[in-house]
């Protein structure tokens, strides 16, 4: 006869049958994650290669990295940089590759004056820069054309 007494089965957990009917969808988007977003995210830039300097050192070198030019143009000497070598070697994670080598050397060149080399090689070449930054008035000035040439984008960039 009628009985109030429920089947023996056991009650459905909701959660778990949601989880169930949506994991290949959870897993795509994971998946989709891993592939995509994380190798963006810790893809190696020139500002990340650089060395580790003293805190003395790092400041000439910031002061130069930073410059955008007299008129603040927006374009910094590191963006520069960046997209001239990114214009070298085209279609390539240059950064990540294992014969890259980005070295920086910071010695003084006088009072308040302070020599900067920035030695980028790759497997298929070399460049160099080469400036003067006086601390004192952020005055830049280049050692060599390659370097004169990334002053002049920053200076004339609009």
């Amino acid at each position: 006869m009628g009985s109030s007494k429920r089947d023996d089965k056991p009650e459905k957990n909701d959660f778990k049958s949601f989880l169930k009917k949506r994991a290949p969808i959870y897993l795509a988007l994971v998946g989709i994650l891993i592939i995509f977003v994380v190798p963006e995210l810790t893809k190696a830039t020139l500002e990340t290669s650089l060395p580790e300097l003293s805190a003395q050192d790092q400041q000439v070198v910031d002061i130069l990295t930073e410059y955008d030019g007299p008129n603040d143009s927006g374009l910094t000497v590191m963006e520069a940089l960046e997209n001239r070598i990114s214009e070298e070697y085209p279609n390539e994670k240059i950064f990540d590759h294992k014969k890259t080598t980005v070295d920086l050397v910071v010695t003084e060149a006088g009072s308040k004056e302070y020599k900067i080399e920035l030695f980028f090689k790759s497997h298929k070449g070399e460049m160099s820069y080469d400036w003067n930054v006086n601390v004192d008035t952020d005055e830049i000035v280049s050692n060599n054309s390659e370097s004169g040439h990334i002053i002049d984008l920053v200076n004339y960039y609009d």
